[in-house]
Formats: structure tokens, sequence, C-alpha cells
């Protein structure tokens, strides 16, 4: 996709969807109402994930009738981060805007989000959903608290509180400076800061009930795979680019300490031959084999992080996704 080196759109909103075909017309509705009202320049990205009812026929007839409506339609579901990746590439606003496509979010709440990126100098403002009893059962509910208190820990972003809400406003330069991939989606924020942006900010927002459907991210799977996710993140920004650090590290420590253990079984046993004591085999010693294993296994680390060295210098294509229209 063509990227413009030039901006002079107020506001991008990015709408990552899958089967919301009842959702969308209502959504972009409310859109340009909130636009309108405030005289701001808008496009809104709507990005198909693979969906298998009328969405991307819907996303058409919109743009056919909006030259605001763009659309992104992928041959098969990817999930939300390539969603939002592609979104991103795509976004031309100065102010970048994301929301679910199931009229849980407020397209109300855009004005004052893109104020406190504007005026208030934020690089991330995130939402808080405040009135999540309103349609979200403890499947929900319960793991989405605990994963939210493990993520505040881990990525020191101490004063954000949901880090899942889909609703949030970047900068410009935000958007274009990370790369959201696999299930990062979660994590957008620890994604900024890592990279340099660090105002980060947070608004309460309002949270409504779904009115057509089913959530698609339900269950403690979702604390499951997040917590997963987030562990991935720490070592990678502790030690990606450096996992001979860790490994090499931690091998070379139990190699010095299983060299050392192999010596003094070794020595103990030639101690007893020169004072004619009787003393077993070596071989007959448990030390013998702990030592040895330690000895292996911190050769086998050291390995793996010269391994990762020699890796974390090509960075893969990570972010490559079947299109199959762009409107």
């Amino acid at each position: 996709m063509q990227q413009k080196t030039e901006s002079k759109m107020d506001i991008s909103v990015i709408v990552p969807l899958y089967n919301e075909e009842e959702s969308i017309g209502e959504l972009y509705d409310w859109i340009q109402r909130v636009m309108r009202e405030n005289a701001f320049t808008y496009e809104v990205i709507f990005v198909n994930d693979g969906s298998t009812d009328r969405s991307w026929q819907v996303i058409e007839e919109l743009q056919k009738a909006h030259p605001e409506v763009h659309g992104i339609k992928f041959r098969r579901n990817y999930g939300k981060s390539p969603a939002l990746f592609c979104g991103f590439e795509m976004a031309q606003g100065d102010v970048v805007i994301t929301m679910d496509a199931d009229l849980q979010d407020s397209p109300d709440e855009i004005p004052e989000l893109r104020r406190m990126i504007v005026e208030d100098g934020y690089d991330l403002v995130s939402g808080w959903k405040m009135n999540r009893s309103q349609g979200d059962p403890l499947s929900k509910t319960i793991p989405t608290k605990l994963f939210n208190a493990t993520a505040r820990t881990v990525s020191g972003i101490h004063n954000l509180h949901d880090f899942n809400c889909g609703l949030k406003a970047y900068r410009r330069d935000v958007v274009k400076n990370i790369e959201v991939y696999g299930e990062m989606h979660r994590y957008i924020p620890y994604l900024a800061k890592n990279a340099g942006f660090s105002r980060i900010g947070e608004k309460r927002v309002h949270h409504q009930a779904r009115k057509h459907g089913k959530s698609k991210f339900m269950g403690w799977n979702r604390f499951v795979n997040g917590y997963l996710d987030l562990l991935s993140l720490w070592f990678l920004d502790s030690f990606g680019l450096k996992p001979m650090h860790v490994f090499g590290f931690i091998g070379t420590l139990m190699f010095l300490l299983g060299f050392l253990a192999t010596v003094g079984v070794g020595a103990m046993k030639l101690y007893c031959l020169a004072k004619g004591v009787p003393a077993r085999l070596v071989t007959d010693s448990p030390y013998f084999y702990i030592a040895l294993t330690m000895m292996i296994l911190g050769t086998q680390l050291f390995v793996a992080g010269f391994l990762g060295e020699l890796i974390s210098r090509n960075s893969p294509e990570r972010n490559k996704y079947q299109i199959e229209k762009t409107i």
C-alpha cells in the first residue's frame, strides 16, 4: 500500500471487524455526525478481517456514497493485530482513532480524545471502560481485571486500567513507528513506550451493551493468551535485541558451576588415591552426572544465545497478509 508523506487530515478512524454487517452502517452514521458537528476532516478505514457475512458488501455500499470511507478486505481471518497494522499503514490523519465495530465504543468520545492528543500533548490516549457490567459476562470481566493488573506490573505503565480497550487515540507518528503483529494489539501502549513515545494517558469512556450478535473475544483463553503474549513482549523488550546477554550469561554460569563440580569430584578421587583410601569410581557418584548435565545445558544455552543473536540481526517479514481488495 502506498503511503503519503504529508497529512492534512484531522482524524483517521480505523475499525477492524469480523462479521459485523448489522453494525457497520449505524456506526458510520454515528461517526459522520460527530465529525460534522466538530467540523473535522476525516476518513474511516474499515478493515474486514475475513468476514463470512455481508460485511464487505456493506462497506462497498458505504464507500460509493461517502468518499471518506475506505476499506481493506483480507482473504481470510488473520486477527485484530494484522487488521490494525494494515489500517495504520493506510491512515493519513494527524490523529488516529481505533474503535471496535460492535457499537460498544462511542464515537462521541472522539473530540475529547483528539483534544488530549493535540492540546494536552499526549502521544497515545487509551480508553477506560467504566460500566462494563452492561452486557459483559463474568467470563470476560474477571480475566480482563487479572490481565490488566499483570500488564501494568510488567509494562511499568501504571496509569492505565484497561489495556485491551479498543477505543484509543494516537499521534500519527506513533502508529507509523510501531509494529503490531500476532496478538500484540493488547499491548500497543507498551509497544509505543518501547518505541520512545512515553506520554501515555487515559480517558474514561462510555461502554455500551452490544446491540447485534455476540462478542468474538470471550473466555479465560483471552487471559491465558494475553499473559503469554505479555511474557513474549517483555522478553523481546528486555533481551530481544541482545539475546546473548541472557542465554549467554545463564549458559556460561551453568557451565562453570558444572565444570567446577566436575573438578571437585575428580580432585576428591585423586586425594583418596594419594592417601591410599578406598574410593568408588567417579562415574558411581551422582554429583558427577549432575555436574555433567549442568555443563551440557550450559553449552546448549550459550549456543541458543548465539543463534538468537544471529537471528535478531535479520528482521523477518512478519506482516505479509493476503489482501484481496482495497477501496
